[in-house]
């Protein structure tokens, strides 16, 4: 009879052959498969063609051109359209193999997914009508929204109840629908990632009375998410990230997906990613 502490553990290395060896499978396949958000400009999104783009996504079509190298052969890219609530859910199931949106890295993520090392920092943000809000006392009454499946939701909810401020949080289903929502005048504030906040803001009707609050709520390092255990297809993401960060090719992409020069945070988190190879 097998003890349960064997079984446990035969049963994990089962799990894991399931699943691994993503660099045999794509070389066998020719496919990278990227996951992709539709809604979160200027990081990850669908253009009004359902064509993917973004700055994360650019980051991932270099990672398969660096295996288009490694492998010596063509490597077609497999665009999967992920939502907040299912990313992690995809990799975890085998379904894409690299998350190329605004992931958080945070320790309990890490315990169901491996990350790269990081390709963005940003925080919580917020876009509101009426009267400034420039700290989570401000929320109390008001209807905010956030999208669920998000540390920035996860973040408003605890704080809020931490101190013991009472405001309505209204999940909405993606970004967009957010900011539509703050327009229309049927939410007060709209909680988010402070670069696309900024994006979205940019990109709304000029009749809206929305502002972009100039405040980060928190600070966040995004990361591309991959299964645990791929050690070999991670070095491949790292090192192509590393490379583009020494060469400048990073900022430089970042530059053209923000429309914007790249600020201090952003520069130093780009040089801390400069690895010698």
């Amino acid at each position: 009879m097998i003890r349960p502490i064997l079984l446990a553990l035969l049963l994990g290395l089962a799990a894991q052959t399931v699943h691994a060896d993503t660099l045999k499978r794509i070389q066998d396949s020719g496919v990278l498969r990227i996951g992709h958000r539709a809604d979160a400009r200027p990081h990850s999104y669908s253009d009004g063609a359902g064509n993917a783009g973004g700055y994360i996504v650019d980051l991932c079509r270099e990672v398969a051109a660096s295996l288009r190298q490694q492998l010596k052969r063509d490597i077609r890219i497999e665009y999967v359209t992920v939502t907040a609530q299912n990313r992690f859910e995809m990799v975890r199931e085998n379904k894409i193999d690299l998350l190329c949106e605004p992931s958080s890295i945070t320790i309990s993520r890490r315990e169901i997914v491996d990350f790269s090392i990081p390709t963005f920092v940003d925080g919580a943000g917020v876009a509101f009508r009426g009267k400034e809000i420039d700290r989570f006392e401000d929320f109390a009454g008001k209807k905010v929204g956030v999208l669920g499946g998000t540390t920035t939701h996860e973040l408003l909810r605890s704080t809020l109840s931490q101190i013991g401020v009472r405001a309505e949080i209204i999940v909405v289903k993606d970004h967009r629908d957010g900011i539509r929502l703050l327009g229309e005048g049927k939410l007060d504030a709209y909680f988010a990632d402070r670069a696309i906040l900024a994006s979205l803001w940019g990109r709304r009707d000029r009749g809206q009375e929305v502002q972009l609050g100039k405040r980060y709520f928190s600070y966040e390092t995004y990361g591309l998410a991959l299964q645990l255990g791929e050690a070999p297809f991670r070095l491949v993401v790292d090192r192509t990230l590393a490379r583009l960060a020494r060469e400048g090719r990073i900022e430089a992409l970042a530059n053209k997906s923000f429309g914007m020069s790249a600020d201090e945070l952003l520069r130093t988190m780009i040089a801390i990613n400069s690895l010698p190879d």
